[in-house]
Order: structure tokens, then sequence, then C-alpha cells
């Protein structure tokens, strides 16, 4: 009987992902209740800094493993773990710096589109406790025949070089 698994997938290597499997470069080691954005948020030595902004109240990390160039993580300052929990001031923030970040990924990357939004909780795909909004380009036709075929992502930039563009270009924020 045929399994149900995508094909090629125990045969693909990642090789910018082998530190973060090794525990290297960003896979900090978390005694229990510790929070890897709060450990970011302190700018802990320990976790790798790609941090992209900040203001009083959050700051726009990019995700060490993105979906596509540009995908990034507007996080509060403050450690809350359910949206129900931010103040007024932090939702006002949240989302205000999420959309200059998204009219800044417009400029640079020229998606098609994007994917907005945030996990609560393991159950809804959360993976980690601190509430966060993801920032996803998207493109026409950008789910390729190896994402099908191996559950894998071939991205077209690497994460330095995204980190790099990004801060480049954060003061174009002030403009918006």
């Amino acid at each position: 009987m045929k399994e149900d698994r995508p094909l090629f997938t125990q045969h693909l290597h990642v090789p910018w992902k082998n530190a973060y499997v090794q525990n290297r470069n960003g896979k900090p080691k978390l005694k229990a209740g510790e929070c890897v954005f709060c450990k970011l948020v302190d700018r802990d030595p320990d976790v790798v800094s790609n941090e992209v902004y900040r203001n009083d109240v959050a700051l726009v990390a990019l995700n060490l493993y993105p979906y596509n160039p540009g995908h990034c993580l507007v996080i509060p300052l403050s450690h809350k773990e359910h949206f129900s929990e931010l103040t007024e001031e932090e939702i006002f923030n949240v989302f205000r710096l999420a959309q200059k970040f998204v009219r800044l990924l417009e400029e640079l990357y020229h998606p098609h589109g994007f994917n907005i939004g945030f996990n609560e909780g393991n159950a809804a795909g959360a993976s980690i406790d601190h509430f966060h909004i993801q920032i996803v380009p998207r493109y026409n036709g950008d789910i390729g025949f190896m994402e099908i075929l191996s559950g894998s992502r071939i991205l077209v930039e690497n994460v330095d070089e995204t980190l790099e563009k990004l801060r480049k270009n954060v003061y174009k924020l002030k403009d918006y």
C-alpha cells in the first residue's frame, strides 16, 4: 500500500537549516517557561538577531525560516500570549507597524498578495506562545512542484540578504 507522504521527502537536504537542526543559530536552548521572542526583545546574545525595526511597543523581525523572502513577524515587546490580552496601544502599534511593513515589502519585493495574520494556541498552528503577526509576501504560482512533491520550499533569496535589504530600507517607514 502506498504511503500518503510527499515524494522525495526523506532525500531532500536543505543545508541552510543545518544550524537550526544542530541547535546553532536561532534555536536557543530554552528553559521551561522561557520565550524565544522575549529573548529577542531582550537582545539575548544566544538568539540570532533578526530584528529589522523596533519602537517603544513592538519590533519587527525577519522569520529565520521564511515561506518567501520578506516573511516578517511583528512582535509586541511585552509578553502576551493572546490577542485579547493586548492593550489598545499595543493593538494600534502592532497593526500600524504591520501595515507599514506591508507597504515596505510591496516596494521592495512587488508581491502579488500577502498572507497577514496570527495563530493563537497550538491547536491553531501557533508554535510560539507570544502573540505576533505574520506577514508573508505571496506570488501568483509561488507554490511550485518542489513544494508539492517534497513539502520543501525553494527561496530565491537567502535570509541574510533579505535582512540586509530590509534593514537598509527601514528608514522609509517614516514616509508611510
